[in-house]
C-alpha cells in the first residue's frame, strides 16, 4: 500500500460521483438518444454511449495493477459498442445499447473496485513506465499518470459531454 496510490484514488473518486449525479434524473427512455434541441438532432455523444465508453477502463486499471478482474468482467458486447473508434448512434428505441440501469450499475461497481484496488496498490507499480504505446505516452509517462488519467481526467472530460447533452435536452444542471 502506498501513499501516492491513496492520493490518486482520493482525487479520482470525484469523476465517477459526478457522472452518476449527471445521469440520475435522465429518463431511461432518452438515455441512448441523441440530443434534439429545437427539434434539430445534434451528432454528439449521448449518456448511454459515454457511460458505456467509460465502462471499458476500470478493468484495464485492474489489469495494470495486476489485480484479478473477474469480479468486474466486461460484457463482451461493450468493447465493439463503446471503443474509442466506435461511433455513437441514436438509439431512441433502445435496441442498440444496454439500458440505463445495466450501464450505470456496471459503471458504479467497476469504478468502486478500481478505486479500491488503486488505494491498495504499491507505489512501486505507479512509477513504472506507461505500458500503453500511444501518442499520449509522452504526456503520461508512468503507469500512475496513466491510471490517474483513466480514473480522473478521462471520466471528467466525458462527463462534460453528458452535461452538454443535458443542457441541449433542457435538463437543469446536476
Amino acid at each position: 500500500m502506498g501513499q501516492y496510490s491513496k492520493v490518486l484514488a482520493d482525487a479520482a473518486v470525484l469523476g465517477p460521483r459526478y457522472a452518476l449525479r449527471l445521469c440520475k434524473d435522465i429518463p431511461a427512455s432518452s438515455f441512448g438518444s441523441l440530443a434534439t434541441p429545437g427539434g434539430i438532432t445534434i451528432d454528439s455523444n449521448h449518456p448511454a454511449f459515454v457511460i458505456g465508453h467509460l465502462n471499458l477502463y476500470p478493468v484495464r486499471v485492474l489489469d495494470f495493477l495486476k489485480v484479478p478482474s473477474e469480479q468486474i468482467a466486461l460484457p463482451e458486447s461493450y468493447q465493439p459498442l463503446f471503443s474509442k473508434d466506435a461511433k455513437c448512434v441514436d438509439d431512441r428505441e433502445g435496441k442498440i445499447y444496454p439500458n440505463k440501469d445495466e450501464l450505470l450499475a456496471y459503471f458504479e461497481r467497476s469504478y468502486q473496485v478500481a478505486l479500491e484496488s488503486l488505494r491498495q496498490a504499491d507505489d512501486s507499480l505507479l512509477i513504472m513506465d506507461n505500458p500503453v504505446d500511444s501518442p499520449m505516452k509522452h504526456l503520461l509517462p508512468t503507469l500512475g499518470s496513466l491510471i490517474g488519467f483513466y480514473l480522473g481526467g478521462h471520466v471528467m472530460s466525458h462527463s462534460g459531454q453528458i452535461s452538454a447533452w443535458r443542457r441541449m435536452q433542457l435538463l437543469p444542471p446536476a
